[in-house]
Formats: C-alpha cells, structure tokens, sequence
C-alpha cells in the first residue's frame, strides 16, 4: 500500500476536498490549508458558502470544470455512496476518505470503474509520512 500511496500522491495536482468546512478549527479545513501549502490546486465541495480560503466552492464534483486527480471525502461513511457515483461521473482517478471514515460499498464501485479507493488514512499524514507535503 505505501508505494500505491506514493504514487497516487506523487502524481495528483488537483485535489477536491468535499466537506471542506469553513470553520478552521475542523480538520477539514487545516488538511484543505496543508494541500494547498504543499502547492496542490484545492477545489472545495460544500452545500453553502461561495469562497472558502478565498477559493471558489463547489456544490458537487460534477460542477468543477478542471479534471480531479484525488478527491478527499470529510464527510459520514454512508455519503460515499454517493460521492462515488459523481466520481465515476466526473472521471476522478482516486477517491479517498479521510481517517475514521469507511465504505466498502463505494470502495468496490470505485474500484469496477477504475477509480483508486483509499479510506480511513489522512491524506495530510501520508503526505508528511512519505515525504511528499
């Protein structure tokens, strides 16, 4: 796993953090600052607020004009059902849930459509762990 991490990692440039809330105290939010100071291109997914950390929000994956390589996933479990189906939709090459959060179900239909799953890792702590934030 650590050498799929590397690589899904090393190659992504555009990241869609869905969930990405504009409280900074949230995880989400300091994971959101941390991809950005690592210079990846951060697009936020979130039901209200047109700016967050002065970026452009998205209602849905599906309405970001740039292609997704990783799209972090800050929400419950079971909304990854979802997710994954505007994943397949939108061409992501890997969809990620962030630590605590799991769903085998999404995991497999990412994974028939060709997506990369990840779940229940930080993105931020890999990132740090194996050198690349």
């Amino acid at each position: 796993m650590p050498s799929e991490l590397r690589q899904i990692l090393s190659s992504a440039k555009n990241i869609a953090v869905v969930g990405l809330s504009p409280d900074e105290s949230k995880p989400s939010n300091e994971v959101a600052k941390f991809l950005i100071e690592s210079g990846f291109n951060v697009f936020p997914v979130y039901p209200k607020f047109d700016e967050i950390l002065e970026l452009k929000v998205y209602r849905n994956l599906t309405q970001i004009d740039e292609n997704i390589d990783i799209s972090v996933m800050f929400r419950k479990g079971e909304f990854a059902s979802e997710l994954v189906k505007d994943a397949v939709k939108k061409g992501v090459k890997t969809l990620w849930l962030q630590l605590g959060i799991t769903n085998d179900e999404a995991g497999a239909v990412a994974r028939e459509n060709g997506i990369n799953f990840v779940q229940d890792k930080c993105i931020k702590i890999e990132l740090e762990r194996l050198d690349l934030g």
